[in-house]
């Protein structure tokens, strides 16, 4: 089972518009697998489910089952302010250390509104999913410009962007 994170709470994100066109990509390999939706999250988890409470909020223990329940992840990530949003950071945080990391693949899928294409952000983040445990697949996805290669209907305009993700989902099958 493969768990396709949107990495970000925000509302209409276009992090879960590329998180469900890649469950087109992995529909279409037959591979199965589920959304991971961080707008999903209880607002007030950083505080009720972290910590001296881990274990004890029944809606962030569903979320982290639902990623526990996969071998291979793919996390999609906007970059904000350099990094990924901090967000994901604590969700990761709030996970059972070391179980919930070891021995999982994982595939990054970086997006920006600028012309990085959330470098940054998945350097970041490869870094402390390797520090976990967890192997991440070499190839990550930058996608720049994520607001003129969004389509309602494509999914992604850009023949490369879609190409980058084909290939990467096939990949992340033999991970």
């Amino acid at each position: 089972m493969i768990t396709i994170v949107s990495g970000t709470n925000r509302p209409a994100s276009r992090a879960r518009r590329v998180a469900d066109y890649y469950a087109t990509i992995l529909a279409e390999l037959g591979a199965d697998y589920q959304l991971l939706n961080l707008a999903e999250l209880p607002t007030d988890f950083t505080s009720t489910a972290l910590y001296a409470n881990a274990g004890t909020h029944p809606e962030f223990n569903r979320l982290a089952d639902q990623l526990a329940a996969s071998s291979h992840w793919v996390i999609i990530t906007p970059e904000y302010n350099g990094s990924f949003p901090g967000v994901l950071k604590a969700f990761i945080d709030g996970l059972p250390y070391p179980g919930a990391f070891k021995s999982k693949k994982a595939a990054l899928v970086g997006l920006s509104s600028g012309g990085q294409g959330g470098l940054l952000a998945m350097t970041h983040l490869t870094d402390i999913l390797m520090y976990l445990g967890t192997a991440v697949l070499p190839q990550r996805v930058r996608l720049p410009f994520i607001n003129q290669d969004l389509d309602p209907e494509l999914g992604l305009r850009q023949e490369l962007s879609r190409q980058l993700l084909h290939e990467q989902a096939a990949a992340l099958l033999a991970f």
